[in-house]
């Protein structure tokens, strides 16, 4: 198992990753919320849960219990339910790969288009997610569906640079971004076809990588060229 710990890879097109670090910071924060004064209650309210999506309907707002402070659309949830974790491993996990990866990806595309990307496919996560679990009752959490998507999308433009990661949590290791995210790919289709019914929503990270392969492609600046092509690296 690989953990990222930074990539040599400099921003060409922008001068700081302003939206990778603002959806960093704003996780946080909600994080901080859900564990104060939002309580473990706000996951049943902002959370995806496949059941109810597809019985009251994307743009319907389920009738709120008597514990219920709000009621939000089911629709909404697709969007909001990607700022909430289970546990502080689940955040920094996420954010980890967001730091790493997200300014690369963020510098191809640019500011405005990487914020609708992100958000893209977070939204495409959960809809495959509920999609392939239409029963589900369980809720679901977490940024996993959106960065699976900047995995994606950087695995198709920088294949070949240098990352830094942890092997096995502790042995330093200098490898190609190819073989990182490609190991990290792997274990997801892995943990699909062994039928894992764990916690973790190994469909919402298939339906992430899935909506960033194809989005990189039509949202990339003039220019940029998929896989390192022509670009020599060292």
């Amino acid at each position: 198992m690989f953990i990222p710990i930074r990539d040599e890879n400099s921003l060409k097109s922008i001068p700081f990753q302003y939206v990778t670090v603002s959806l960093i910071i704003i996780n946080v924060v909600v994080y901080m919320l859900e564990v104060g004064t939002l309580g473990q209650g706000a996951i049943a309210i902002f959370a995806v849960v496949p059941k109810e999506l597809f019985d009251v309907g994307i743009f319907s707002v389920a009738a709120p219990s008597a514990t219920d402070a709000l009621a939000i659309s089911e629709g909404t949830t697709l969007i909001t339910y990607m700022f909430f974790h289970a546990d502080i491993f689940h955040l920094v996990g996420n954010m980890l790969f967001l730091w790493v990866f997200g300014d690369n990806v963020e510098d191809a595309i640019g500011h405005v288009r990487f914020l609708f990307f992100y958000l893209a496919c977070g939204v495409a996560a959960a809809l495959f997610h509920s999609w392939m679990q239409p029963n589900s009752q369980l809720p679901l959490v977490g940024a996993s569906g959106a960065v699976a998507g900047v995995i994606a999308a950087y695995l198709m433009l920088h294949p070949r640079v240098s990352v830094w990661v942890l092997a096995f949590k502790v042995i330093p290791l200098r490898i190609t971004a190819g073989i990182v995210l490609g190991f990290w790919i792997a274990l997801q289709v892995v943990m699909i076809v062994l039928a894992d019914a764990g916690p973790t929503a190994w469909w919402a990270h298939i339906g992430g990588l899935i909506a960033g392969a194809v989005l990189i492609i039509f949202l990339r600046r003039p220019g940029v060229p998929l896989f390192d092509k022509g670009v020599q690296v060292a």
